[in-house]
């Protein structure tokens, strides 16, 4: 029966991630909406102590001058521990990253802000519950979010004081409906956008709304065509000459699309630039007893499916290597890397069970693995499930992604200089930063 499963699987998956299955479900949605005389309802759902709502709630007035929609906004709760396995960590890199890359967004937060204080948070909250209900919200939560971020308290509260807030009960209330609308919609996070069946994440994601909205025609007469937020891409400038060369640590996981969609990528940073790309594999998530519950496994697949669009990487045919697929592979990867093709076939790999969906798991699907990274079957039979060695240095590889204050994958580590500090971030939206600060690093001269 599993091995039926498998088959099916590619073959399901594929049509999940269709473009053609998206088109359908949009042109349904419009349709309705077209049928019920209803408005572009575009539903935002705010975690009020979350780095990235911030960010996304100063491009909501602007959203609205730009685009005839009528924003529904609701507050939220955290993401459940499932969904957020390592919360400490989680919620101290949500603050470093939305301080790293707001400058380049046009958007603002403070560098090494701390965690706001409970009861900040639950004046905050009363704040916006507030809001909503005077339908001001886009105005005021920048506000209120900004004296947050500041840890203000008192900032907070001459706010609270200037406007009508809501009652603790109610706050809590508000906050209950919309954490259950999210998951009864079928999202986990805050800073979430969600429009005709579709999720968009924060204000990475918010050029995929514009372009649907654009394409339904709900941009206004004379607004500006531009995106209100878009991801720098600085791989078209030319290659800084530099005498010295960087390294650059990679840490991915074989089980990981979103490390498939950006490893070649991550690969050709060492082609175009002067930097040493070092592989650093560790084991799945769920392998090293991670939860990932349903409703963010599907978020990531379909997200995954845009993100490798736009990158022009094949992804959809889908057989998840789970188990014992990805420790046979790394059973063969000492042997690979002594031959200097270790990321060929970790590449190679991933390839094959997320576009092309290949059994893995079977002696047929590893050995169109092995020879398409350029390396001999016959020989690699000898080595297969023979060599554990691999696990030691998996573990090794987790113990520094966790010391860098990361957990999950792709995550990078650009090794610093004399006198320089590591750059350390998270996923594979972020290629775009780690070659920002290549190129910054290479054109200040080392000490």
């Amino acid at each position: 029966m599993r091995s039926v499963g498998r088959r099916l699987a590619p073959h399901l998956m594929k049509a999940l991630t269709s473009p053609r299955t998206r088109d359908l479900r949009r042109r349904v949605a419009e349709m309705r909406r077209r049928l019920l005389r209803a408005p572009h309802r575009v539903h935002y759902f705010h975690q009020v102590d979350d780095p990235y709502s911030h960010l996304a709630s100063q491009v909501l007035e602007r959203m609205l001058a730009r685009y005839e929609i009528e924003l529904v906004p609701h507050l939220v709760a955290p993401p459940s521990d499932a969904a957020a396995p390592d919360r400490p960590r989680l919620d101290a890199f949500s603050r470093k990253d939305a301080a790293d890359v707001a400058p380049a967004y046009g958007l603002v937060f403070p560098a090494q802000a701390s965690a706001p204080l409970e009861q900040t948070i639950q004046l905050a909250t009363r704040v916006l519950a507030a809001a909503i209900e005077r339908g001001s919200f886009a105005a005021e939560a920048v506000a209120v979010g900004s004296a947050l971020w500041r840890d203000d308290r008192e900032a907070v509260a001459r706010h609270a004081q200037g406007v009508a807030s809501a009652s603790a009960a109610a706050a809590r209330a508000a906050v209950d409906a919309g954490t259950d609308a999210r998951r009864r919609l079928g999202h986990y996070l805050g800073a979430t956008f969600f429009y005709g069946g579709e999720w968009y994440w924060g204000v990475d994601r918010l050029h995929y709304l514009e372009r649907r909205l654009t394409a339904c025609g709900a941009r206004r007469a004379g607004a500006e065509e531009s995106f209100l937020v878009l991801r720098p891409d600085p791989s078209q400038e030319p290659a800084p000459r530099s005498e010295t060369r960087l390294v650059l640590e990679f840490f991915a996981s074989l089980r990981s699309p979103y490390t498939y969609i950006a490893m070649q990528r991550t690969l050709d940073l060492g082609r175009r630039l002067p930097v040493d790309v070092i592989l650093r594999p560790v084991l799945p998530m769920v392998m090293r007893g991670l939860p990932v519950p349903r409703e963010k496994q599907l978020y990531i697949v379909l997200d995954t499916k845009r993100e490798a669009e736009d990158a022009g990487v094949p992804f959809g045919r889908v057989c998840d290597p789970v188990g014992r697929p990805v420790e046979r592979c790394f059973s063969l990867y000492p042997w690979a890397c002594e031959r200097g093709r270790g990321a060929e076939l970790l590449l190679a790999f991933m390839r094959a069970a997320f576009a092309e969906g290949v059994d893995t798991g079977t002696d047929a699907g590893l050995r169109s693995v092995v020879e398409r990274a350029g390396l001999p079957w016959a020989e690699a039979s000898a080595h297969l499930d023979r060599d554990e060695s691999w696990r030691a240095e998996l573990e090794t590889n987790r113990a520094a992604l966790l010391e860098m204050g990361l957990w999950g994958v792709p995550s990078y580590r650009l090794l610093g200089r004399e006198h320089e500090l590591d750059f350390c971030t998270w996923g594979q939206d972020r290629i775009w930063r780690v070659e920002t600060e290549i190129r910054r690093r290479l054109a200040s001269p080392g000490r």
